[in-house]
């Protein structure tokens, strides 16, 4: 018999993922959502329509609420399943995931809309976070039933007045919490300079502040797509919010997000931005300005899934997550996830492949180089301001400045 998974979008019954006798997934919209009049589809690659999805044309995005494909062979150890079972996988650990989106099992009911927490003492999370490389997300652990997607380990948790918590039974989480990578020196760090040096120039990021516990450095990074919502009365509860990142809204695997791969190019994210957004212009003058900075500081590993679209009273690109210097790192690779215009390696790039790169993402040449320019000054202004006796800090500062430096030589020229 073929197998269901009841699928909702914030507290809503959206329809059902569906695994047939074969293993093939499909996905069906409920007649009641579709009938009514607030309805909005799960993705832009899954327009509202009566007839099922098949495989090829839903798995982008249900593939893509999961963890990366190096996460979810130790997960389906631990689980006792096939790393390649999409479904198997949401099943389990589907009840915590990013956005507005929660798997249920067929007629089983949606958890409360706060759920239930376990606080976690410093000495727990310490274990937790040793714990993570073995049994990514906790999966397996009873009552823990979360979905992150990304190769990186990481945990989603609830805090409150500094208090850490792990969500129990899909209960909504507030922050995700990345420990340190023993291969990649001060990572940690890196992705915190990365993180703030982006909003002090302007970008909006999500938040990120450095945490410590028993020798074990993290990054807790504040959700921005959990919000609070009061009710009549004072009461509050936590929200999720409609997101997916922009390899879901293509329709393209998570397998494929890097563009050699036949993931997206940087005018596929233009494009999609151009069409989707109820703000194109200033959208699009943030993506163009995250490129930019991506560029500045070397993080080559910007791709599709690192991008995404917010989905609440208007769509808007989401906040910039997961900005670190992967140049920093000689083992890391130097070939850029999206080519600018039609260059890889970031080194090699110069004013006519900004040029090329605003052609295709049909922006004015002039004003692209220009903001080349300003976007580099302003780095070099800002960096000095965040710099601390932090060895990593120190020295991913100093690379980012001698880019930008470069990158100014350049693009004066």
């Amino acid at each position: 018999m073929p197998r269901t998974l009841d699928v909702y979008l914030r507290r809503n019954f959206v329809g059902q993922l569906i695994q047939a006798e074969n293993g093939q997934l499909a996905f069906l919209y409920a007649g009641g959502w579709l009938n009514n009049p607030n309805a909005v589809p799960l993705s832009h690659s899954l327009p509202l329509r009566k007839e099922k999805f098949n495989r090829n044309e839903c798995r982008g995005f249900f593939a893509g609420v999961l963890p990366d494909e190096s996460k979810r062979e130790i997960i389906a150890k631990n689980l006792g399943i096939s790393a390649r079972n999409d479904f198997a996988m949401l099943e389990r650990i589907g009840g915590e995931c990013a956005g507005a989106v929660t798997f249920v099992p067929a007629g089983q009911k949606l958890p409360e809309r706060n759920g239930s927490y376990r606080p976690l003492s410093s000495e727990k999370l310490a274990e937790i976070l040793k714990m993570l490389p073995r049994r990514p997300l906790m999966a397996g652990e009873d009552g823990i039933r979360l979905s992150l997607a990304g190769a990186q380990d990481k945990i989603a948790v609830h805090v409150h007045d500094q208090q850490i918590s792990l969500p129990l039974g899909g209960a909504p989480s507030t922050h995700i919490l990345k420990p340190a990578i023993e291969h990649f020196e001060g990572v940690v760090f890196n992705e915190a300079l990365c993180m703030k040096l982006a909003h002090a120039i302007g970008l909006q990021t999500a938040k990120a502040e450095v945490g410590r516990v028993e020798n074990i450095d993290y990054l807790l990074i504040e959700r921005y797509d959990r919000s609070v919502l009061k009710e009549p009365g004072g009461a509050e509860n936590l929200e999720r919010e409609h997101q997916e990142d922009f390899c879901q809204a293509l329709g393209i695997i998570p397998e494929n997000k890097y563009q050699n791969e036949g993931g997206p190019s940087l005018k596929q994210c233009f494009d999609l931005l151009r069409g989707l957004s109820s703000a194109p212009v200033i959208d699009l003058q943030h993506l163009l300005d995250a490129v930019i900075f991506n560029f500045l500081i070397g993080n080559h590993d910007a791709h599709g899934k690192n991008f995404s679209l917010l989905y609440g009273s208007q769509k808007r690109l989401a906040p910039l997550y997961d900005v670190l210097s992967t140049a920093y790192y000689p083992d890391l690779s130097k070939k850029m996830a999206m080519k600018i215009g039609g260059e890889y390696a970031s080194e090699k790039v110069g004013p006519k492949n900004f040029d090329q790169l605003a052609n295709e993402a049909g922006l004015a040449k002039p004003m692209v180089k220009r903001r080349v320019r300003e976007v580099a000054e302003t780095v070099l202004s800002k960096t000095p301001e965040l710099i601390t006796g932090h060895q990593t800090i120190q020295a991913v500062a100093a690379l980012i400045q001698n880019r930008c430096t470069k990158a100014l030589e350049k693009f004066r020229s």
